[in-house]
């Protein structure tokens, strides 16, 4: 597999949409607004789940201006934060996670995130998508961040074969050279957004179409 002039593709096509000033994926909209601020990737990598691009950087927003970090949210009620995060998908339970977590992180690190991925994955609402995006977005370290775009794309393409986020992440640590680990969250979830949807994936505007076997696509544009 060339990986090289995959990921020169998505590069060059993102660069593209940046010239049009596009906007880039929420969390690293947010996370880049932040300054890599761990607390604002983790609420709003939180608020993200199930939830839109444009309606988590508007709740991630208001979110972050009352509470920028963890003792600041405390001081809201759940009824505060649920009405700052609306409509975010399962907002009450976001709302209910977000202060655990803030509790959790007061009681047991001083307020601060940890960097640690089973630290993460024990805190109230955080799975591997979440905790992997924390670790490489605020921390900068190596991970492979996969939802379902990610997921989607690599086994369309027929770089794997796996049928969970999870066993495509795992398959990824072996084949994926490391230096692309950190970057193939953003770029595949934009394309997945944009260009390699679901149902009938735009494979006319497909910058990578040399690289895809197009398994399962039975009607694309």
């Amino acid at each position: 597999m060339n990986w090289d002039a995959i990921f020169e593709a998505l590069e060059t096509w993102r660069a593209t949409l940046k010239a049009r000033n596009e906007e880039d994926t929420a969390v690293t909209t947010v996370a880049e607004t932040h300054r890599k601020d761990p607390w604002a990737v983790l609420a709003s990598t939180i608020l993200s789940l199930r939830t839109k691009d444009d309606v988590t950087r508007r709740t991630a927003r208001a979110l972050l201006a009352k509470a920028p970090d963890p003792a600041r949210l405390l001081t809201l009620s759940e009824e505060e934060v649920s009405r700052l995060i609306f409509p975010a998908g399962f907002y009450r339970t976001k709302a209910r996670n977000l202060l655990a977590i803030a509790r959790i992180l007061g009681e047991k690190y001083g307020g601060v995130i940890p960097s640690d991925m089973d630290a993460l994955l024990a805190l109230p609402g955080v799975g591997r998508k979440t905790a992997n995006l924390v670790t490489t977005e605020a921390f900068g370290m190596d991970g492979i961040c996969v939802d379902v775009h990610v997921h989607r794309i690599n086994n369309r393409a027929g770089w794997v074969e796996t049928k969970t986020p999870e066993q495509t992440e795992t398959a990824l640590r072996d084949i994926l050279p490391r230096p692309f680990w950190r970057r193939i969250n953003n770029l595949l979830v934009l394309y997945g957004q944009r260009i390699c949807r679901p149902i009938s994936p735009f494979c006319s505007q497909c910058v990578i179409k040399e690289h895809c076997a197009r398994k399962h696509v039975d009607r694309s544009r």
